[in-house]
């Protein structure tokens, strides 16, 4: 049988034979070596019929060939490396593959071994070849696998150490900020106040309990902090010393329900007291200031909160879910959330005290405007329709439980009003009304003490119409339009039918919708904040003005608080013989 040239059991010529030699002083020489097994080369040895093998000896050469670590040979030949397994074929042990190591192959990918057989791919074993690129594969993505994930394990940890560093150079440089607050500027002028220069009251009023909040973070949060930073390469935790200390942080909602009114203290008494002046100026001059106000300084602890709150969310975003850690992670983020909103809370409560104050001044004693119970919400000028297409200019007041119907009145102390109608907003309607005469109405009924009133009024644009009409949206109770008043659906304008399109209402603008229009549900503060089905405009406006106050942007304010965003709602406007309807 002839195989790649060779007749087994047949003599060689004698360029074979120098070949072979050749071959066999390489495989001696690498055989040599302690990590591989002995073999060695016979030709024209007879082959065993029985044992379909030659009489040759293969010491270890089964084991061998068997084995995922097989012998590799280096040979060098005409100036070339050649990486080569030994395999047996026909009682040769020959060479399996031969890769080339510093040069490509030639002669069309024919590896010349000496023996003048073809070892180019397509006549390689292709048991031992396949066998051979799994066991490379499979091993190269255990590798990339382990390698992957001990990097992202690697990647993890680093950013959960950074963001808790982070949190503790902050920290440090916070305090070193209340400490100049509280001890330089708090100290020296009230100091200067206890000279009679100016008074003491107003340093204190300025201040609030910045000393407090002082106290807090350099003797007990940064200190702990530093504990735990020193043992986080055993021990990496962050959320139980935010979590132990979280609570004592709504201790900021004093300091920052008084901060507009200590900027307003600080400029008023940097312009009437020299001596006031001179102490701000002369540590602004110095070097730990940093070039920096005193006003810039005092708005560190109205911003530390919400960095806080950053810095745990993403401490958690990147922490495991069956972390430890995580748990007290999570339990001090929502404290902090609250006390952040507890603060924008006091805020938005002073806010609406200030204006329920001003709104005093303007009406007098004529309503209990003052009371705490009464929430601002919007006012504006506006014309009420009279007899004979007349219009009379008036000012309305919109609180949470009344409406006030005012006329101006002169006085040179400022602007003032007189109170002509209230109207409770609970049991309260408001829709639009269609008028040749005038543009942009609407009319106001409800109940006044035990009368009903209704008030015809004109807006000053369109975008001024619908922000009254949508104002009272949710915060009082709609009449309802009756089912036999319409055959579409309100909203998408799709014929109703007994089978797949009924009838459904939304419960803050009553407004009749079909499933698909109505198949939302929020809040609504007329029927005591419970959850309600609403359509598809009252939910984006609804959420969009909870939202709005949620953030600390405060009502939909008129013209002294902003002008009202728009809203994406329409309530339509009601034909003939619907009024009072919505």
């Amino acid at each position: 049988m002839k195989r790649h040239g060779l007749m087994a059991g047949s003599p060689c010529s004698l360029p074979d034979l120098i070949h072979l030699e050749e071959n066999q002083s390489v495989l001696r020489s690498a055989n040599s070596s302690p990590t591989h097994t002995n073999t060695s080369i016979s030709l024209g040895q007879p082959r065993d019929p029985d044992s379909g093998s030659t009489h040759s000896s293969h010491t270890g050469m089964d084991a061998h060939r068997h084995s995922p670590d097989r012998a590799v040979v280096v040979a060098r030949r005409e100036g070339r490396a050649r990486e080569i397994s030994p395999i047996n074929m026909n009682g040769l042990d020959l060479m399996r593959d031969a890769v080339l190591v510093n040069g490509p192959v030639e002669d069309g990918g024919k590896v010349d071994t000496g023996l003048n057989v073809d070892l180019s791919p397509s006549h390689r074993t292709e048991a031992g070849t396949e066998e051979a690129k799994l066991q490379e594969s499979s091993t190269d993505e255990k590798k990339m696998k382990r390698g992957s994930e001990v990097r992202v394990q690697d990647s993890t940890e680093q950013k959960l150490y950074k963001i808790a560093n982070e949190l503790l150079l902050t920290e440090r440089a916070y305090v070193a900020r209340l400490h100049l607050l509280d001890q330089v500027f708090c100290a020296r002028l009230t100091q200067e106040a206890g000279k009679g220069l100016f008074p003491v009251d107003v340093v204190r009023t300025i201040f609030s309990n910045i000393s407090s909040i002082h106290t807090f973070h350099s003797q007990f949060l940064l200190p702990d902090l530093e504990t735990h930073m020193g043992q986080w390469s055993v021990s990496p935790r962050l959320g139980d010393v935010m979590q132990q200390h979280a609570p004592f942080l709504r201790m900021y909602a004093e300091y920052v329900m008084s901060f507009d009114h200590a900027m307003e203290l600080l400029r008023v008494w940097t312009e009437r007291s020299a001596p006031f002046r001179n102490v701000i100026q002369d540590i602004q001059s110095q070097e730990v200031c940093g070039s920096l106000t005193l006003q810039h300084h005092m708005l560190e602890p109205v911003q530390r909160l919400p960095r806080y709150e950053m810095l745990l969310r993403d401490y958690l975003k990147r922490l495991p879910d069956d972390d430890s850690d995580h748990s007290h992670a999570e339990k001090s983020l929502q404290v902090i959330s609250m006390a952040a909103t507890h603060s924008n809370s006091a805020i938005r409560q002073s806010e609406n005290l200030k204006k329920l104050l001003e709104i005093y001044e303007m009406l007098g004693e004529e309503e209990d405007v003052m009371n705490p119970s009464n929430e601002f919400i919007r006012e504006g000028r506006i014309l009420m329709l009279a007899a004979r297409h007349s219009a009379m200019e008036r000012h309305l007041f919109l609180f949470n439980n009344m409406l006030l119907c005012c006329t101006p009145r002169f006085s040179l102390g400022g602007q003032r009003f007189t109170v002509r109608t209230r109207i409770d907003v609970e049991g309260m309607t408001v829709q639009r009304t269609t008028n040749e005469h005038h543009p942009h109405t609407f009319q106001v009924s409800g109940k006044e003490r035990t009368l009903e009133r209704t008030l015809d009024l004109q807006a000053s644009s369109e975008q001024d119409e619908e922000d009254w009409i949508k104002v009272t949206l949710g915060r009082r109770a709609p009449r309802w339009i009756r089912d036999n008043e319409v055959t579409l659906c309100m909203k998408c304008s799709e014929p109703f039918n007994a089978l797949t399109r009924w009838r459904h209402h939304c419960r803050a603008c009553g407004c009749v919708v079909c499933w698909k229009c109505s198949d939302n549900k929020v809040t609504l503060e007329y029927d005591g904040n419970k959850v309600n089905k609403v359509c598809l405009d009252c939910h984006s406006a609804l959420t969009l003005r909870a939202n709005r106050e949620e953030r600390g942007e405060g009502k939909e304010g008129g013209h002294s608080r902003g002008s009202t965003p728009h809203l994406p709602i329409s309530i339509p406007t009601l034909s003939p013989g619907c009024e009072g309807l919505v």
